[in-house]
Formats: structure tokens, C-alpha cells, sequence
């Protein structure tokens, strides 16, 4: 047992063992990779750069682009550099830290997509009221809770991890997964397993509900303009928000929240991969290019940038 507690680096076996699949997976997470992250620059890029978006709304849509760089930074260029160079350990302590921040921000993430919905319920449901309930110590205080509340969380699963032993050092995914890491495991990892459901309930099953609870009314409300062409653009663009919503929840959901005994490696993977890249990627494009002011502003930032080269 002393000899599985020195574990002084881990094999991450990555997406596939297959050559082949290895080839067209490493393509495809490149690919998603830097649309999301270009999607998302762009998007920081066009609110900073226009005063006219300095608003509470897109004072939340450049906070989430950030955050779905960092996220997705923490694991891909990784993946990728393992991949090109043919290494696939990583540290016992780069581990921790990959966790660490992979939790973190993602948490994050998570709860701030909450602080959207409540946002988006004001501007619907009390346009009268809006500007005042969404003041600027309002508007940093629910972008700071999810940096602090995440952050908080994620020390706590860390520290944890690093009172346990392990068994193997070989991880069967493309980055040190908490739950991966407490399979691995020789100690005892019920309290690492109840922590896990327990602020992971609060990370996720709470912001996912205030989410329902926000889109409820917005719907309701929605529902009875009398334009139908406005109602149709409205439950659009609720619509592709709610898909992006459920597509992230649900992965995560089922990753972490599902009975370990259900759970394959294959099923774990692909639900990682669609909350570990797609959805970030998906949502510059959902939240914030549908936004006439914001593709506006885009083009004119673009516009500024070709005229600077040509000159």
C-alpha cells in the first residue's frame, strides 16, 4: 500500500486507444477547440470594444466567454500537446491542479449561466424595474458569487483527493476527472463520493433549477405578445438557449449524478466531450451572435481590424 500512495505521475489514456480514431477525434477536438475559443475572443473583444453593450446583459455574455476559454484551457491544449508529442503522463501535483481548475471553472460556468436566466427574467418580466435591481454592485456581486462559491468547492475536493491512495495510475480519460480519480482509488472514498453529489448538487442541480424557474415566467410572458412574429423570435431565441441549457446540464448530470454502476467508459467520454467542448463552443454562437447589437459590433471591430492591415 506505501509503495500506491507515492504516485508521483498519472498515464492519461486519452480519447481512444485507436490509431485511427485517435487521428479524427484529435482533429475534431482541435477544431472545436479554437471556433470556441475565436467565438468567444470575438465576442469579449466586440462588448469591451463598444460602449453601447456595456450592460448588465453583456456584462454576463463576456464573463461566460471567459470562462468557457478558461474551461476549456484547462484540459484540450493538453489533450492536443499529449497527442503531437506522444506523451501521455502528467504529473501527480499538474493533476491536481488540472482538477482543480477544470472544477473551478466549470462551476463557475455552471452558476453564472444561472445569473443569466435571472437576468433575462428581469429584462422580460419587469423591463420596468430593470435598470434599477440590475445596478452595477448587483451586476458584480452575481459575477463574483460563482468565481468565489466555485473556487471554494473545487479547494475542497482537491484537498481531499490528495489524502488518497491509489491503486493504479493509469486514468482512462483525456484529463484527471474527479470521478475518474476516485475510482482509482485504494482509500476510502465515501465522504470524497458524498461531496461530490452533495456540492455538485449545488454547482449544478440549483442553477439548474433557478434556470427552469427563471424561463418559466419568460415563456408565460413570451406566450402572450400578440405578434406572432415576435412570439416566434422569442421562443427562438429562449429555445436555443434552453437546448444549449439541458445539453450541458444533462452531460454533466449524467457523469456525475448517475449511479457509478451505470456508468461505461465510452458513455462518461462522449457525455465529456460534449460539455468539455461543444457546449462551450456553441455558446458564443447561441447567447451572443444572435444579438443584432452584438454582431454590430462585431462587424465593426472586424471592419476597424482589416482597414488597420490595409493601411
Amino acid at each position: 500500500m506505501d509503495n500506491q500512495t507515492q504516485v508521483s505521475e498519472f498515464i492519461l489514456l486519452g480519447l481512444s486507444q485507436q490509431p485511427l480514431q485517435q487521428q479524427v477525434l484529435f482533429g475534431l477536438s482541435c477544431s472545436l477547440y479554437l471556433v470556441g475559443c475565436l467565438g468567444n475572443l470575438l465576442t469579449i473583444l466586440a462588448i469591451v470594444s463598444d460602449p453601447y453593450l456595456h450592460g448588465p446583459m453583456y456584462f454576463f455574455l463576456s464573463n461566460l466567454s471567459l470562462l468557457d476559454i478558461c474551461f476549456t484551457s484547462t484540459t484540450i491544449p493538453k489533450m492536443l500537446l499529449n497527442h503531437l508529442c506522444g506523451n501521455t503522463t502528467i504529473s501527480s501535483a499538474a493533476c491536481l491542479v488540472q482538477m482543480y481548475f477544470f472544477l473551478a471553472f466549470g462551476g463557475a460556468d455552471s452558476i453564472l449561466l444561472s445569473a443569466m436566466a435571472y437576468d433575462r427574467y428581469l429584462a422580460v418580466c419587469c423591463p420596468l424595474h430593470y435598470m434599477t435591481i440590475m445596478s452595477v454592485l448587483r451586476c458584480a456581486l452575481l459575477v463574483a458569487v460563482p468565481w468565489v462559491l466555485a473556487n471554494l468547492f473545487s479547494m475542497v475536493h482537491t484537498i481531499l483527493m490528495t489524502h488518497l491512495s491509489f491503486c493504479s495510475n493509469r486514468i482512462p480519460h483525456f484529463f484527471c476527472d474527479i470521478n475518474t480519480l476516485i475510482k482509482l482509488s485504494c482509500s476510502d472514498t465515501q465522504v470524497n463520493e458524498i461531496l461530490v453529489l452533495v456540492l455538485g448538487g449545488l454547482v449544478v442541480l440549483v442553477p439548474f433549477a433557478c434556470i427552469v424557474a427563471s424561463y418559466t415566467p419568460i415563456a408565460v410572458a413570451v406566450w402572450k405578445v400578440p405578434s406572432t412574429r415576435g412570439k416566434w423570435k422569442a421562443f427562438s431565441t429562449c429555445g436555443s438557449h434552453l437546448c444549449v441549457v439541458f445539453l450541458f446540464y444533462g452531460t454533466v448530470a449524467g457523469v456525475y449524478f448517475n449511479p457509478t454502476s451505470t456508468h461505461t467508459t465510452q458513455t462518461d467520454m462522449a457525455a465529456s466531450i460534449i460539455y468539455t467542448m461543444v457546449t462551450p463552443m456553441l455558446n458564443p454562437f447561441i447567447y451572443s451572435l444572435r444579438s443584432r447589437e452584438l454582431k454590430r459590433a462585431l462587424r465593426k471591430v472586424l471592419s476597424k481590424n482589416h482597414f488597420a492591415k490595409s493601411v
